[in-house]
């Protein structure tokens, strides 16, 4: 859902071009998105397909986002099912795992730079947000003691914030 977020003119562009939706019910889409469990384009895509087409358009609105997906994941399924024995697919396979590391490596570390450095700072102890660090250093040390589910952290890290007013 990228192109969501996409801004020109103070205007979201996937509201400007389609005219589908105002740019307040987008909003309001997505603050509501945000608070229900499950992926934020599915949230939407149910409450754009029920506003526009009632209790069947919630229900295939959703499916028409996730179908395509379901459909590749499917086919490549059946695909490295032949190929599980191969030995070429098992070295490409192998070889592939230090990239996906790396990738999900540079995109931890793009959420960390987002939420821990601030630009603006000029000395080296203002470039790092203080209070925001020692949330995510207790919220560590927390899961390596305790283990809980991690929707207890992502609670106890809604709350700090609160807290914090961050």
């Amino acid at each position: 859902m990228p192109f969501l977020f996409l801004m020109a003119n103070d205007r979201f562009v996937f509201v400007r071009q389609t005219g589908w939706l105002s740019t307040e019910a987008l909003g309001n889409f997505i603050a509501i998105a945000q608070c229900v469990p499950g992926a934020i384009g599915v949230n939407i895509a149910v409450q754009a397909g029920f506003q526009y087409a009632g209790i069947a358009g919630g229900v295939i609105a959703p499916l028409g986002l996730v179908s395509p997906a379901i459909i590749v994941i499917t086919l490549l399924s059946q695909a490295m099912r032949s190929l599980k024995d191969n030995r070429i697919a098992a070295s490409v396979f192998s070889g592939l795992r230090p990239a996906a590391a790396g990738l999900l490596s540079a995109a931890g570390f793009g959420v960390w730079k987002l939420a821990l450095y601030d630009a603006d700072g000029t000395a080296w102890f203002e470039i790092v947000r203080w209070r925001e660090s020692l949330v995510v250093i207790a919220l560590f040390l927390l899961l390596i003691r305790f283990g809980w589910h991690p929707v207890i952290y992502i609670a106890l890290g809604a709350i700090a914030g609160i807290v914090l007013g961050l």
